[in-house]
Formats: structure tokens, C-alpha cells, sequence
């Protein structure tokens, strides 16, 4: 069975992300069609990247919080990010995480739930450029929650119910293009053999 991992890429004190992921996982985990984990990015407490060889080049890893990170990152074969937008980009100690990892991330299929004032389309869009450098699949729907809308006061997460129809649709996406991709990964360790 797929493993797909509900990244909660927010670490901020406060943060509507924990409420996010936790409504998506609830909703992915009654599907029959993959295993899904929740997994919250604070609780690696990765710091400003400190490997001292580029993940890209190989992976040598000498602090064992990114060893830890990396067999976490490995053991899924999709990724749903939930995210929101600060700037019009993704939160930093997210694309930190990211750019822990390389091969790790190749291959695989995403993706993505984000909040925010506009639903958190730049952040997305910029994960999405992310994405194809790592090799990731991005799949097309995505979860855009609206801070005015899906929230009550701007805090309390109580998601219209057309929501759950997207993130299924997402889902869907995802755990098709995990599947392909899964394939994929087989043919190039064969090759690499």
C-alpha cells in the first residue's frame, strides 16, 4: 500500500496549520486506497540548513537530525504539503526542510493544501517550481482555504463543506501519480543495479 505523508509545513506559534493537517489527515485517513501519516515539521526542529555537502551531490549526511529527516522523507511515496503564505511564499523552516534533501524526495508524487488570504495560490505556486526541481509529480487540484472564509475570526478552522470535495479530488491525484511514480522509482533502482 502507498504511504503518503500530510506535511504540516507551518511552525509558527499560533499556527492555523497544526488545525489544517489535522482536517485533511481525519478526511484521508477513512480512504481505502493508501496509508496516510500526518507529519508535523516542528516536531524535527531542523535548523537553518547546516550539512556541509549540497544533498544533490550525494547523501553524506553528518548531523543525524538530517539522518533522521531523511529516513523519515524516504519512507512515503507522496506528500500533501498544507502550508500557508507569508509574503506571497512558503513559510522558511519549510523550504528549509525541503532543502535538507534531494534524492529523498525524487520520484514521488504531491500535493497541496494551503491557507491564507487568498486561499495561499503564490505559496503553492511557488512549492509547485519547487517541486519539478526535485523530481517531484505536482498534481493540478489543490485545497486553497480562505482565511475570511474557511475561518471563523480568521483562527478557528471550520472549512465550507465544498473543501472536503477538493481535498478528495486532490487525493485522488495524488495517490494515482504516487502509484506511477512508484513505478518509475522500481525502473531506475533496477538500472542503477
Amino acid at each position: 500500500m502507498l504511504n503518503i505523508a500530510i506535511l504540516i509545513g507551518s511552525t509558527r506559534p499560533g499556527r492555523n496549520g497544526e488545525a489544517v493537517g489535522q482536517w485533511a489527515y481525519e478526511i484521508a485517513r477513512g480512504r481505502q486506497d493508501a496509508h496516510f501519516e500526518l507529519v508535523d515539521l516542528l516536531e524535527f526542529d531542523l535548523p537553518p540548513l547546516d550539512e556541509p555537502i549540497p544533498a544533490s551531490l550525494a547523501k553524506n549526511y553528518t548531523k543525524e537530525h538530517t539522518r533522521r529527516w531523511s529516513e523519515k522523507i524516504a519512507s512515503f511515496d507522496g506528500f500533501v504539503f498544507v502550508t500557508p503564505e507569508y509574503n506571497y511564499g512558503v513559510p522558511g523552516p519549510l523550504k528549509n526542510a525541503i532543502d535538507y534533501l534531494y534524492h529523498e524526495w525524487n520520484n514521488k508524487a504531491a500535493g497541496f493544501v494551503g491557507y491564507g488570504g487568498s486561499g495561499a495560490n503564490q505559496a503553492i505556486a511557488h512549492l509547485r517550481s519547487t517541486m519539478a526541481t526535485l523530481k517531484i509529480a505536482d498534481v493540478g487540484p489543490q485545497v486553497g482555504l480562505m482565511l475570511a472564509l474557511d475561518f471563523q475570526n480568521y483562527r478557528t478552522f471550520k472549512p465550507l463543506p465544498h473543501q472536503e470535495k477538493s481535498l478528495q479530488k486532490m487525493l485522488d491525484e495524488v495517490i494515482t501519480w504516487a502509484e506511477a511514480m512508484k513505478t518509475v522509482r522500481m525502473k531506475k533502482q533496477a538500472q542503477a543495479a
